[in-house]
């Protein structure tokens, strides 16, 4: 599948503007999906495509757009973002200023000249002057409402310039017809349509300024990587910038520098500060041979590294491409937010007919007047910016948030459908467990001591990569025990190795290798059933006569598995235990951990048929994996966690992925989920609610009963605040607590 292309979208206001430029885009051959971001102005789009085939469709249907490409590109949209707020600024004064100077002059001072006589020149002044505002501050409504108009759509652009080229055209045949209309009816509405564009603008300038902080991961993580490494070439140290760095060089970190790329330590060792990527903040040792990350942030030590990623392929640029992908992508909600904004103009328009006609036929006089007005009102107070902006500025923010806390979450759908979780399984190694086995007891024969027995036993383990040998092999490097001199080692498969130690011939394997041996087990089998009872796996040492020591080795529990199914628990999850270890070890470490629903003994195949199975019961499965058979069951389930020490596949396969081998991080991206879906529901509530009370009233249900007129003025600013709400609403998810 090729890589997805990112555009940067000029232009859009609402969430009409997202649904032409997505149908613009998905017209183009070879698209597969597109999906616009109205909070970020961009669309993410994946197909066999060429980029120039998209920026024509996206400027054929009225709007500009350019192709985004790596940290250049970002740097480069931030500056135009930035160059586009000043001019907001200015479109917002240079139609303030003198709509301020009608309104305050006629409206609340009455010293403005009439339309009758010399007084006419002044008017006409105004309105050539507003006509200069409407173009250089309005200029881009009318353009995009005409290129709506080309494609027999309609989105925010058409309600704005209906409502103010309707005022100022209205103004001016009264300038120029005063006779023609009744005297209750000349008025001139130049403030009206100046207000509204300053406000309109303001709108959007205070939603640009607010929306930039729910960008604030990306960004935050953009910027973690330093802009020059130390590279050893030649005999020679360079700072070079990282775009010229490859694969393989060597670099130095020194003491409190950031780590510029991924690799591996060759020389010197440290302490690394990971909390960019696992939300912890005590630092993990380094030494020679330990991978590190680019972005994090090296402690007091100085070390070598040879680069194993650069580009696109280091870690944290997946995190930064996963994080934008999922901010770009739709939950079921958006798409009713869109599917609603798709004809939400066209009803606006007819409800701002209707409205014109009622009050030029049944309104009292002036009517005309009163019919502009209140169809220029509905207009304006029902631009759907809030509508459109709901779902993804909280998706940005959920995302983002989650993203700070080592929490990688692929799409929006998988952000909402965690929110509505009641059942999680539960991998067992490598999920529940550490996957890496520790010696947990030492059982010697009479004559023998521990360290004895295990001074022998991490010997003959010093040429094996069995996960039990090494075990054996990090307890006694824990006990300070030094290797023994070996002689003709032998593997034997399935069952250990054989070899001598000072002339004496050694054994060390499971219980197969020593019935092969013809040992005798009748005084071990009572601590063997303690053993199997236990979940732990002995491992015996012999000689060729007697066997010598039993070792029980198991995979430790993580230090967080406890607690973070007990967190689990308290919110009311059901869990259970999906393994395809012995019923015995499974149902133990269940017992340990609270755990009543056991899975044991089953295939890759069969985790599958029972995440589908729990889910023909109804219920809404997540699914916690690390390895490889993982994959199908976290592909399958309603939402697959990976643990992001886990495999690449897993990884792949998941919807969420927990970036270390934390399972607090569960909870967490659950929290996340909820307090985001809870927040996309107010907003949308705001929107909707805005709306349903607010066109209503603009159209004069309160006239009739109490007088009340809605300005044309007081619903532009009602417009933009409700926008700026729905913003800062979303931001309250950076305060979130998880």
């Amino acid at each position: 599948m090729t890589a997805p292309l990112r555009l940067s979208i000029a232009g859009m206001m609402c969430a009409g503007c997202v649904s032409s430029v997505e149908a613009a885009l998905k017209q183009v051959a070879g698209v597969e999906s597109a999906n616009v971001n109205l909070a970020e102005r961009t669309a993410l789009v994946t197909g066999k495509v060429q980029p120039e085939a998209l920026l024509i469709a996206v400027k054929q249907a009225g709007y500009d757009a350019a192709l985004m490409q790596g940290r250049q590109a970002e740097l480069e949209k931030e500056a135009a973002e930035a160059v586009y707020y000043r001019k907001l600024w200015k479109r917002v004064w240079v139609a303030a200023i003198p709509g301020s100077f009608l309104m305050i002059g006629d409206m609340l001072l009455h010293a403005l000249p009439h339309l009758q006589g010399s007084g006419r020149w002044f008017w006409l002044l105004m309105g050539i002057i507003t006509l200069g505002v409407l173009i250089y501050s309005g200029g881009h409504f009318f353009r995009g409402a005409w290129q709506q108009l080309k494609h027999y759509s309609s989105n925010m652009d058409t309600l704005i310039a209906l409502g103010t080229g309707t005022a100022w055209f209205y103004s001016m045949l009264v300038v120029f017809f005063p006779s023609a209309f009744p005297s209750l009816a000349q008025h001139a509405y130049f403030e009206a349509a100046l207000v509204v564009i300053a406000l309109v603008n303001l709108g959007h300038a205070l939603e640009m300024r607010a929306r930039g902080r729910t960008t604030a991961a990306i960004k935050h993580l953009m910027n973690l990587q330093p802009p020059i490494a130390h590279v050893l070439r030649n005999g020679e140290e360079l700072d070079l910038p990282l775009e010229e760095v490859g694969l393989e060089e060597i670099l130095r970190v020194r003491s409190g520098e950031t780590i510029p790329l991924d690799g591996k330590i060759i020389e010197g060792n440290s302490h690394v500060n990971e909390a960019m990527l696992t939300g912890e903040a005590l630092p993990v040792a380094k030494l020679k041979g330990s991978l590190v990350t680019g972005g994090t942030q090296n402690g007091e030590g100085s070390f070598l590294m040879k680069v194993s990623h650069i580009g696109a392929d280091t870690v944290l640029a997946k995190i930064i491409d996963m994080i934008r992908q999922a901010q770009s992508s739709k939950p079921a909600l958006a798409r009713l937010a869109d599917q609603v904004a798709s004809v939400f103009v066209p009803v606006v328009v007819s409800i701002a007919v209707i409205t014109f006609l009622c009050w030029l036929w049944l309104g009292p006089e002036p009517a005309l007047s009163y019919a502009l007005v209140t169809a220029m009102t509905v207009l304006v107070i029902a631009c759907p910016c809030a509508l459109g902006l709901a779902t993804p500025i909280a998706i940005i923010a959920g995302i983002g948030k989650a993203a700070q806390n080592g929490i990688l979450i692929r799409n929006g759908d998988s952000l909402q459908q965690a929110a509505k979780l009641d059942t999680i399984v539960l991998d067992k190694t490598g999920t529940l467990t550490a996957g890496k086995p520790i010696l947990n007891a030492i059982y010697p024969a009479e004559t023998y001591e521990a360290n004895t027995v295990l001074q022998l036993a991490a010997s003959l383990e010093k040429g094996s990569e069995h996960p039990l040998g090494q075990a054996l092999r990090t307890a006694a490097k824990t006990a300070h025990l030094k290797d023994l001199k070996l002689k003709d080692f032998t593997s034997i498969t399935g069952h250990g190795v054989q070899a001598s130690i000072a002339e004496q011939s050694y054994f060390i394997g499971n219980t197969r290798l020593m019935q092969q041996q013809h040992l005798n087990l009748a005084a071990w089998q009572e601590t063997l059933k303690i053993l199997d009872f236990a979940a732990q796996t002995p491992v015996f040492l012999a000689t060729p006569t007697e066997i010598i020591a039993l070792f029980a080795i198991a995979d430790a529990l993580k230090t967080d598995a406890l607690s973070s199914v007990q967190s689990l628990q308290k919110q009311g999850l059901e869990l259970a235990m999906l393994t395809g270890d012995r019923r015995e070890v499974a149902e133990h470490l269940a017992a340990q951990l609270g755990i009543q629903q056991v899975y044991a003994e089953v295939l890759p195949a069969d985790k599958l048929a029972v995440i589908s199975q729990l889910q023909q019961q109804g219920k809404t499965v997540a699914m916690v994996g690390d390895g490889i058979n993982d994959a199908p069951a976290l592909a399958q389930a309603d939402v697959g966690f990976a643990i992001g020490a886990g495999t690449d596949v897993a990884i792949a396969a998941a919807d969420v992925t927990l970036i270390g081998s934390s399972l607090s991080g569960i909870e967490r991206a659950i929290r996340i989920s909820k307090a985001t879906t809870h927040n996309i529901w107010q907003n949308l509530f705001f929107a909707f609610a805005y709306n349903v009370v607010g066109i209503p009233i603009a159209a004069g249900i309160l006239y009739p009963s109490f007088g009340i007129l809605l300005d044309p003025m007081l619903a532009g600013a009602a417009m933009a605040l409700s926008s700026v709400t729905v913003v800062l609403n979303a931001n309250r998810l950076a305060r979130l607590k998880v």
